[in-house]
């Protein structure tokens, strides 16, 4: 008998005594302050996060931010943010967004508990736009914090169920958790941000879209 078939043999006869799944229905952590909490969990991973109004102050404090100020190849779709001078709807080869140097999108919901911010391609002609732009701010409502990724995969659902589209249509072709700016730790373990992406993510969370 080869020493495989030992290890094998060893294994199946080894039983593992059986051990009921937990349960989805328990109490998730849940915060009094989750905004401050967000930006807690952004700031651990590099990022930012800025309470607005509404857009027009999400606009103005945009224009403070030190890479907006260096940016010479913005790309905006959300319309009034930004002073966008790259077209994405006019872009057909998603290739020719590598020299974007920052990018304003909009968020979908966020999660208090880790700093992600969930981002779908509704709306993006391009979704590699979040990923090649130098610098990446994302927009979210703030009634659309949640506190943990059970409350917000719960909510991904239900917005897929309340459409009134057909079920094949009801979830975008596309849809990720953001958190932070790119960054690897491969390297000597050293911490390198922007290894492979954005080097920067500001998240605005806003009052109204108004």
């Amino acid at each position: 008998m080869t020493a495989q078939n030992e290890i094998l043999d060893a294994i199946r006869r080894h039983h593992l005594q059986a051990v009921d799944l937990p349960t989805l229905d328990g109490g998730w952590i849940t915060y009094d302050d989750p905004h401050k909490q967000f930006a807690k969990a952004l700031e651990a991973v590099k990022g930012r996060c800025f309470r607005a109004n509404d857009l027009a102050d999400v606009n103005g404090q945009i224009e403070k931010l030190p890479e907006y100020a260096d940016s010479q190849q913005i790309c905006s779709v959300i319309p009034g943010v930004g002073r966008s001078n790259v077209d994405l709807n006019a872009i057909d080869d998603p290739h020719d967004l590598d020299n974007v140097d920052l990018a304003v999108v909009p968020g979908q919901l966020a999660v208090a508990e880790n700093g992600a911010v969930w981002v779908t391609d509704a709306g993006l002609k391009h979704r590699a736009i979040l990923f090649v732009s130098r610098q990446l701010v994302l927009v979210v409502p703030a009634g659309e914090l949640v506190n943990n990724m059970h409350e917000a995969y719960e909510r991904i659902a239900d917005a897929a169920q309340s459409s009134f589209l057909p079920v094949s249509e009801r979830r975008p072709g596309f849809g990720v958790f953001i958190s932070g700016p790119s960054k690897t730790g491969d390297i000597e373990q050293i911490m390198v941000i922007g290894a492979h992406g954005p080097r920067s993510l500001t998240v605005f969370l806003v009052d109204s879209l108004k």
